[in-house]
């Protein structure tokens, strides 16, 4: 549980309680979602705050915390009087969410000494459970579900946002949370940008249409793009298609427990590189998803830490030829001891609609 983990990491930790106040950071504590709240955690105590809109639902969904309504107190004042029973020290606070101005308020409202979290709850967030791979799973699954049915109204003369809104429509349909970022939709020169932003532009023959998007569901997020053509292909449209998708297929070879990063991405990069597209392929290999669309680990140029086992890191080279076109294949991987298991069952050879 939740709780047994971040109590285990106190123990290892020179401070002697935790608070988290980013939502993420409770949701991933508590399993529930809130727009409000704090979560105090010693080696004695686990308490979530929350206001009256939430805490009738929170008691009904949260096992392993105490569940206090704030009342007409300040987070401030309920927390310290957690903090006086527990003869707290020194409390962290999640410096990487917080701003300045929110640090050094909490800072010195609390009755202990304020220390930096730095990133201890996103290294337990790394490794993913049974549950959340389940979860991220089952967002997955709808959003290929989301593509098979926007498959029939990609054509002439529909535009990129009414494509991108379909998307929406379906995988909201399909029993989505929300969606896990903006949709993108590019078509045609459009599609050289990497995270453009659909527009009333027509797809017209000839075009390529990349889609790049995901959805929550319980929480966790999925990700995929796919690129297909309309009406026909060009020689050159077909090369760099199979460029990216052999450069894809190359980093997932490379993708496993204990290897960086940046090893990852150079395995698919030095395929992009052969291929005289080395400088049309301007972003990493992959990112990590979970609770957030991005987060650790890397795997990019910049990515010397070895992947984790239990991480689950994004497959998506692309190659952006500006005013012609852009292809992006990407997949989602979960990293074992020996390779990784591809988390993706779209298909990936290029489709002309």
């Amino acid at each position: 549980m939740r709780r047994d983990q971040l109590q285990r990491m106190l123990l290892e930790a020179p401070y002697d309680a935790l608070l988290l106040t980013s939502e993420i950071s409770r949701r991933y504590a508590t399993g529930f979602h809130s727009t409000a709240g704090a979560v105090y955690l010693s080696g004695r105590q686990a308490v979530f705050f929350t206001d009256f809109r939430y805490v009738e639902a929170a008691r009904a969904a949260i096992t392993d915390f105490t569940v206090r309504e704030i009342g007409d107190k300040s987070y401030a004042a309920a927390i310290n009087e957690l903090i006086e029973q527990d003869g707290v020290c020194k409390i962290a606070l999640e410096d990487r969410t917080l701003t300045y101005a929110g640090f050094t308020a909490w800072a010195s409202a609390l009755h202990a000494t304020a220390v930096r979290l730095e990133d201890g709850i996103e290294r337990l967030r790394i490794c993913k459970d049974d549950s959340e791979i389940e979860k991220i799973v089952a967002a997955q699954r709808i959003a290929e579900r989301a593509l098979e049915e926007v498959m029939n109204d990609i054509k002439a003369g529909v535009t990129e946002k009414e494509i991108a809104a379909r998307l929406t429509y379906l995988m909201l349909h399909g029993g989505a949370e929300n969606m896990s970022f903006d949709p993108i939709v590019v078509s045609g020169a459009n599609s050289s940008k990497p995270h453009g932003v659909p527009t009333d532009k027509p797809i017209v023959a000839g075009d390529f249409v990349t889609m790049d998007f995901g959805c929550i569901v319980d929480g966790y997020c999925s990700d995929m793009t796919r690129t297909v053509a309309v009406g026909h292909a060009t020689d050159e449209m077909q090369t760099v298609y199979d460029t990216v998708l052999n450069a894809q297929l190359a980093g997932i070879a490379c993708c496993k427990a204990g290897v960086s990063g940046k090893a990852v991405d150079g395995a698919a990069r030095r395929v992009i590189e052969q291929a005289g597209y080395g400088e049309a392929f301007g972003h990493g290999f992959g990112h990590g998803v979970g609770l957030e669309i991005h987060e650790a680990p890397t795997a990019g140029p910049r990515g010397e830490a070895p992947l984790p086992g239990g991480s689950i890191v994004t497959a998506e080279p692309g190659i952006y030829l500006p005013g012609k076109f852009g292809v992006r294949i990407e997949d989602m991987l979960y990293v074992i001891e020996d390779g990784c298991v591809n988390l993706t069952e779209a298909p990936k050879a290029l489709v002309i609609l």
